[in-house]
């Protein structure tokens, strides 16, 4: 029998999927132009994503995110053979402009599996942010993921 999905491709800005075995799927389309659909059983929580009253303003890493991945070393293209440790470095730099840095880390174990739209990634037990808590053997397994460029 398959597993329930729920699919978060119209969602707006930055979130993580903690990967538990709860008997749902969550998706997105991922990689840039090549449109992948990307599934990881658990639970999405969105991340860091603000709406600015006064200027009418988007404010989300996604936007920084996805200018990279557009940009000159993939120009769309998704980074679908995996990212490196350049890329690493990149995406470490923005996610720590939004104070994400001590609960998020890049497995770069699985770098390979890791593109546009979908990082696979670390989850630290940082106590200083209370979005999460309660869960056994940090850090978790997840994804760092937020709306494809295409």
């Amino acid at each position: 029998m398959s597993k329930p999905v729920v699919n978060i491709w119209d969602s707006v800005g930055l979130g993580i999927i903690i990967e538990l075995p709860i008997g749902i799927m969550i998706a997105n389309q991922t990689g840039g132009t090549a449109c992948l659909y990307s599934t990881c059983e658990g639970t999405f929580l969105p991340l860091a994503n603000d709406y600015n009253e006064e200027t009418k303003e988007f404010l989300s890493p996604e936007i920084e995110l996805s200018n990279y991945f557009q940009g000159v070393k993939y120009k769309g293209n998704g980074a679908i053979k995996g990212i490196d440790l350049e890329d690493v470095k990149k995406i470490n730099a923005i996610i720590n402009k939004s104070g994400l840095n001590k609960l998020i880390e890049i497995d770069v174990e699985r770098l390979e599996e890791s593109h546009e739209a979908w990082i696979r990634i670390k989850i630290n037990d940082d106590k200083n942010t209370q979005l999460i808590s309660g869960f056994e053997n940090y850090p978790l397994n997840g994804v760092l993921t937020w709306a494809n460029s295409d």
